[in-house]
């Protein structure tokens, strides 16, 4: 009969930690999809299911910033055409000059998701409890869960 060793509570194991990368790492190339996935596939491991939750809430929160800029960007196009129509004139210089800015926004937003995915993967690997900027105490008030990862009282 094999023996198991009894991990203490606070403690991560080897799986946990290839999860919670691959929760964090993941979402770079499968958006919101891959950590949803994780999240639900290891909901008994907190330590997972943290960071799988801080990627899922990431992701979220990256789609609606990218589809502001994108509306953003189709209103300005729609509003210099309604307008060059009804005045028959070309359209204003204004959409050439506020494109560069709409670019930089979406470029940021997407730079700055990924140092946060570098980051907090390999803060995961090394079995810490990082909190992402904003996201993590909302994932430990979903999760019910304190800094260490130990279960709140309720």
């Amino acid at each position: 009969m094999a023996e198991r060793t009894l991990v203490p509570p606070n403690e991560t194991t080897s799986d946990e930690r290839s999860m919670a990368v691959l929760a964090t790492a993941l979402q770079m190339v499968g958006g919101w999809i891959a950590p949803l996935i994780i999240f639900l596939v290891k909901r008994e491991s907190r330590f997972v299911s943290f960071f799988a939750l801080q990627a899922l809430l990431l992701q979220i929160a990256h789609l609606i910033l990218m589809m502001l800029f994108v509306g953003l960007w189709f209103g300005l196009i729609v509003s210099q055409i309604v307008l060059a129509a009804s005045h028959h004139f070309a359209p204003s210089p204004i959409i050439f000059l506020v494109f560069p800015f709409i670019w930089l926004g979406w470029m940021g937003l997407w730079v700055g998701t990924l140092i946060i995915v570098i980051l907090y993967s390999i803060k995961a690997g090394h079995g810490e409890w990082a909190d992402y900027p904003i996201f993590g105490k909302i994932a430990r008030r979903i999760l019910k869960i304190g800094p260490d990862g130990e279960p709140l009282a309720t």
